[in-house]
């Protein structure tokens, strides 16, 4: 069994600069291709549009990009953000189709001081502008998914994919600036312009090359009614550690809408402070989160107590990674 003392792995995730953490195993291939330009060149928006564009490429994930599940009338959407941590500067596209990788334009985007922030067909002519690439990003495989959802379900009765992935991706450079982005495709069968938490400042993330940065994953409808990034950004602003901090306003959030009848959806968040330390906290049984740094990548998996509510962090084992259903 994996070793899950929690102050063993705090120890190992106090890595060095130039490092990068994501959400989920799906972003492990791309976080080692952004580590690798972040190791040769320390080019930060490079390597991280590099890591989220390796799980949008990839149609066997289907919560990002290529191969997302569709919305209620069989149409990919989706949304995708960058923040440049020195400048605050952010980009984001909401609700477009067929671009083949949003996470581009968000990137290109965040380098605006006016309208920084477009959707739907504002987005795409904006795309398109910029020479970027278009598809048709309905695969298949999650084209007959949803043929054999509507066979049977009622339109009315038809229930989101619980898998609400967003690929988040942090990255700090040598000198210390630090980014962070996010791409998804969203609920399955959502409503046709739905907005979840991840294009969405401060609530889907978050970065400040002064205090550091966070990201969300999960329930978007959950995560947005709270700042959650920017308030796990604000805690280490205000000294607490990573881990600390991302523990903590995730439990504050729960608890605030767990007052008001809300039921556990799940939430996941990933961090890292201005030293490149890094931390993780979920609302799941287990969240799986890749590192990277000077030493390479490494998976590694977030949990939480469901009778405690403690959180803990461990080394996934052998075992764990051949039976884990968690992308």
């Amino acid at each position: 069994m994996p070793d899950r003392s929690k102050d063993m792995i705090t120890k190992i995730l106090n890595s060095p600069v130039g490092q990068m953490i994501s959400t989920w195993r799906m972003s492990e291939e791309g976080l080692r291709l952004g580590n690798q330009i972040l190791q040769e060149n320390d080019n930060l928006g490079e390597a991280i549009v590099r890591a989220v564009k390796c799980v949008e490429d990839d149609p066997a994930y289907v919560s990002v990009g290529y191969g997302g599940l569709p919305n209620r009338e069989g149409q990919v959407e989706l949304d995708a953000a960058y923040m440049d941590g020195d400048t605050l500067g952010t980009g984001a596209v909401i609700s477009v189709k067929n671009l083949k990788n949003p996470i581009e334009a968000a990137y290109r985007l965040s380098k605006k001081n006016r309208s920084c922030i477009l959707a739907g067909d504002g987005a795409m002519k904006y795309a398109s502008y910029e020479g970027l690439d278009y598809q048709n990003m309905l695969t298949e495989s999650s084209r007959k998914r949803y043929e054999e959802e509507l066979k049977v379900s009622k339109q009315e009765e038809i229930r989101a994919y619980e898998g609400h992935d967003t690929v988040c991706v942090i990255g700090r450079s040598r000198e210390g600036s630090m980014a962070c982005g996010v791409s998804t495709s969203g609920l399955y069968m959502k409503e046709p312009g739905r907005v979840g938490d991840s294009p969405l400042i401060g609530s889907g993330f978050y970065a400040d090359s002064e205090a550091g940065a966070a990201a969300a994953t999960g329930m978007g409808e959950d995560i947005m009614k709270g700042c959650l990034s920017f308030s796990i950004v604000e805690k280490m602003r205000n000294g607490m550690n990573v881990q600390e901090a991302c523990e903590k306003a995730l439990r504050e959030h729960w608890r605030r809408l767990e007052r008001r009848g809300y039921p556990n959806n799940g939430m996941s968040v990933i961090a890292m402070d201005t030293q490149g330390n890094t931390g993780a906290a979920t609302t799941l049984e287990e969240f799986p989160f890749v590192v990277a740094g000077e030493n390479g990548c490494r998976l590694y998996v977030a949990s939480m107590d469901q009778e405690t509510g403690e959180h803990f962090l461990f080394v996934p084992d052998k075992e764990w990674i051949k039976n884990s259903k968690s992308d």
